[in-house]
């Protein structure tokens, strides 16, 4: 058990495997998953994902890191949106920054037990959460020993790893942001990984693989950029520019099909890490 929320959704028992979305209907059908929530309109998205998280919990025997790990996200982000709420004050309904201030303080105590609880945890989320957060000592031991025995296969566990060996280790980094893309699918494929790659193209002065990495990333995810800057990192070359805009759209289309495999982004990485573990 890892808070007193854990012990509430023991004593009201398993519902069974239905896994409804709509949070009123769970609120509706298990009130002690919101009890401790604001009810007006404010932080929908932070509620609703707060909420349907709660249900998972209670309708799982034993949780895992990652479900305690998602929901101290979820609890963070909620606690932040419903503190920035109750202080915005409602003229009319005096009560409703009330309910939002009793909300924040309850949701603040709820975060600092269930952080002082997986305190210590061997899990490599809880771990991660804990160092990242706290800059626990123990925490880091538990996380990275478990990267260095390839116990560690969640895909966003592994990109948040590449994230931190981005400078002190290009080459783990890169390591790490391949085996990312070989795990990740279409659904969590997320494009922030290819600014990470194009900064250390662009630490190791490779100026046309950051642009090409950075161009895919503004295909999907159509991010305004001034093209005169993006330029002048290919030292305005046009010709070279759509040479490099073609291969941009290309791995944007194999990375948002699940294409990874075919792609020269691959081939790039496979033969940058091959190198770097060759003796000389």
């Amino acid at each position: 058990m890892f808070t007193s929320f854990f012990a509430i959704s023991a004593f009201f028992g398993l519902l069974g495997c239905e896994q409804p979305t709509n949070t009123q209907v769970i609120c509706n059908k298990n009130p002690e998953l919101c009890a401790d929530l604001h009810k007006d309109s404010w932080c929908r998205f932070e509620k609703g994902d707060l909420i349907r998280n709660r249900f998972k919990l209670k309708n799982t025997l034993e949780p895992s890191g990652k479900l305690i790990y998602d929901q101290l996200l979820y609890l963070e982000n909620y606690n932040k949106c419903v503190e920035l709420a109750s202080g915005v004050q409602h003229i009319l309904h005096p009560e409703r920054t009330n309910d939002r201030a009793r909300a924040f303080g309850l949701s603040s105590q709820t975060l600092s037990e269930l952080q002082e609880t997986t305190k210590g945890s061997n899990d490599p989320h809880l771990a991660y959460y804990h160092w990242s957060r706290f800059n626990d000592p123990e925490a880091e031991a538990v996380l990275f020993a478990a990267e260095s025995n390839g116990a560690i296969t969640d895909v966003m566990l592994k990109a948040e790893l590449a994230s931190h060996y981005l400078r002190l280790n290009p080459t783990k980094s890169k390591q790490l942001y391949a085996e990312v893309f070989e795990g990740s699918t279409e659904e969590n494929f997320k494009a922030d990984w290819l600014l990470a790659l194009a900064t250390i193209y662009r630490l190791e002065n490779k100026f046309e693989i950051d642009y090409w990495l950075s161009m895919t990333n503004i295909e999907i995810t159509h991010a305004n950029f001034t093209e005169v800057q993006m330029l002048a990192l290919i030292k305005g070359n046009k010709i070279l520019q759509r040479r490099l805009d073609k291969d941009a759209l290309e791995l944007a289309e194999q990375l948002q099909s699940g294409e990874y495999q075919k792609s020269k982004l691959k081939t790039l990485l496979d033969k940058d890490i091959r190198e770097a573990h060759s003796p000389l």
